[in-house]
């Protein structure tokens, strides 16, 4: 049985292949507040991230044509990343997005699985 490659094809294959890293959502939230630089974003992460990670993240989405990294020619370096024009209509996907993680949050405080309400920190 031959395989069918969606990518492109299907909203919802493309969509889930661009976004495949761990927390590609997460930086498209940051960076829809505006232009943030590397150091910036590293600080913000909600867990301890690697530069590399990080670094290889942002190339990806980037890679996408989501976001732009545009490098100021100073000392010491400045790098900053914004979300591309594609990347801007991306806001819309965040606020459902949101509006939706809500909703779960108040399901899993309400549910009475001792797993569910064990939180780990806030961001």
């Amino acid at each position: 049985m031959e395989k069918k490659n969606l990518f492109g094809k299907c909203p919802y294959v493309t969509a889930q292949k661009i976004l495949t890293g761990k927390w590609s959502i997460y930086i498209m939230y940051l960076l829809s507040e505006g232009p943030v630089r590397f150091n910036e974003l590293q600080q913000r992460m909600p867990e301890e991230m690697t530069h590399t990670t990080l670094s290889r993240q942002l190339k990806a989405l980037e890679n996408e044509g989501l976001i732009v990294r545009v490098e100021y020619q100073q000392i010491p370096p400045k790098v900053e990343y914004h979300l591309s024009e594609i990347g801007e209509k991306f806001k819309d996907v965040l606020s459902v997005l949101e509006a939706w993680g809500n909703e779960y949050i108040n399901f899993l405080n309400h549910s009475h699985s001792p797993e569910l309400l064990q939180c780990s920190g806030e961001f």
